[in-house]
């Protein structure tokens, strides 16, 4: 593996700061050149699980997220700190997975598509820990790897000496939709409420919404979907993705990396499509370069492999699937004999082939993986699954999240779903 000033160094936090240490296979922290990419905070001390202290006498459900979430926050502070960067000023983007029963395929017919969480007292506690904040993705799930944690946080943080620009569609917010620093454009995730909170029926109103609302604002920031540089696409019923892909194709010509999550608790009960951008600048010297190699599977939708911008490689989509679409052979267990074979260890095998042939067409491999987010239909397929993934990571491992999903996923038969950030090593 190459070498340079920029190779990515794993972070640990020290233990009498009080940060728990993680006992599954993956760094809290990893930094890389100017960017550092913190794994899923949880609150939990990995050992009791929730610790008591976090536990309302009450009951309360507001009041234990809030608990929680304070905890979280504090964690995820020093983990920054220790990697020499301030979560306030440095952090451009924070994931946020709730534990939410919805939506599910019960309540789907329903309309009953939000995550329905009160989240105000944890907004509250974002408030306080940023100044004006990161851009952000609030998304409900089905449940994470410690029973009891209701929120579990990741954050992406580039430190720059450039001035950071904050834009919003709403003059009156106190967020951030969208957000500038350096050459690069970060966007919110886009809901398909319009100013007045009206939200269309359908699904296809909904996207072409979500997509014009995205498009202002990197204009807005001096960028434009041309240069979108990564996409995630959160949907309720994962068989509204081809119809999905039939939009994207009209407004991506050139289209970014893109990660679809299926089974997505939104913020609002009718919603049913939201959409967050990378970009860069429309005069940025970087440039984006689609990574294209035939020994992977063709892209499972109108998306390339991934995407180069420097020494980051942007993954789209990966699932066990083949270059027709479905599922690969010998990815799941035989109908006839249930009782054989490991399913989740095989797709992580077959997908980590993949990584590694679409990471060495860009110059880099397997090895230099910094953040992975990690969706199973079903956490039961966790430990086999994560068996096969720390054997590709001798040494230091990515910053990583697990998530369990409402139990279904795009791709038939799969049961794991990655979202990957690479490093590709500068040539001598």
């Amino acid at each position: 593996m190459k070498k340079d000033d920029n190779t990515p160094i794993a972070i640990w936090p020290g233990l009498e700061e009080g940060v728990p240490k993680p006992v599954m296979p993956y760094s809290p922290a990893v930094k890389v050149g100017d960017w550092v990419f913190i794994a899923g905070q949880l609150a939990s001390d990995f050992k009791t699980g929730v610790p008591k202290n976090l536990i309302p006498e009450d009951k309360d459900p507001s009041t234990g997220l809030g608990m929680q979430s304070e905890f979280v926050l504090g964690n995820m502070a020093q983990t920054v700190q220790a990697a020499g960067l301030n979560m306030s000023e440095d952090s451009v983007r924070i994931w946020e997975w709730f534990v939410s029963d919805r939506p599910n395929l019960e309540n789907d017919p329903e309309g009953l598509f939000s995550h329905d969480i009160d989240i105000h007292t944890y907004e509250k506690l974002l408030e306080k820990a940023f100044s004006i904040g990161p851009t952000r993705s609030t998304i409900g799930i089905k449940e994470l790897m410690w029973v009891g944690t209701k929120v579990e946080l990741e954050v992406m943080c580039y430190k720059t000496n450039d001035e950071v620009s904050h834009y919003s569609l709403n003059p009156n917010s106190l967020g951030s939709d969208a957000l500038k620093k350096g050459e690069w454009v970060f966007v919110s995730n886009q809901t398909p409420t319009d100013k007045d909170g009206y939200i269309a029926d359908t699904f296809e109103e909904q996207l072409e919404l979500v997509i014009s609302k995205s498009s202002e604002l990197l204009e807005q920031a001096g960028s434009s979907l041309e240069n979108s540089v990564k996409a995630e696409v959160f949907i309720v019923d994962p068989n509204d993705f081809k119809l999905m892909d039939e939009i994207w194709k009209k407004h991506f010509p050139n289209p970014p990396a893109r990660f679809v999550l299926p089974r997505s608790g939104m913020n609002h009960s009718r919603a049913k499509v939201e959409v967050s951008l990378m970009a860069l600048t429309n005069d940025a010297q970087l440039k984006k370069k689609s990574i294209e190699t035939s020994d992977a599977p063709e892209p499972f939708g109108h998306e390339p492999q991934a995407i180069q911008v420097g020494q980051l490689l942007f993954y789209s989509t990966q699932m066990a699937f083949d270059s027709s679409g479905n599922i690969a052979e010998g990815m799941t267990r035989n109908s006839a004999a249930p009782w054989y074979g490991r399913p989740a260890q095989s797709q992580m095998r077959y997908m980590m082939t993949n990584i590694n042939a679409i990471a060495e067409s860009a110059g880099s491999s397997v090895e230099n993986i910094v953040r992975r987010a990690c969706f199973h239909n079903d956490l039961q397929w966790f430990a086999e699954s994560i068996e096969e993934w720390a054997r590709y990571f001798p040494s230091d491992k990515p910053a990583s999240t697990t998530i369990g999903l409402n139990d279904s996923m795009v791709l038939e038969g799969a049961n794991t779903l990655l979202d990957l950030i690479a490093y590709i090593p500068r040539e001598d």
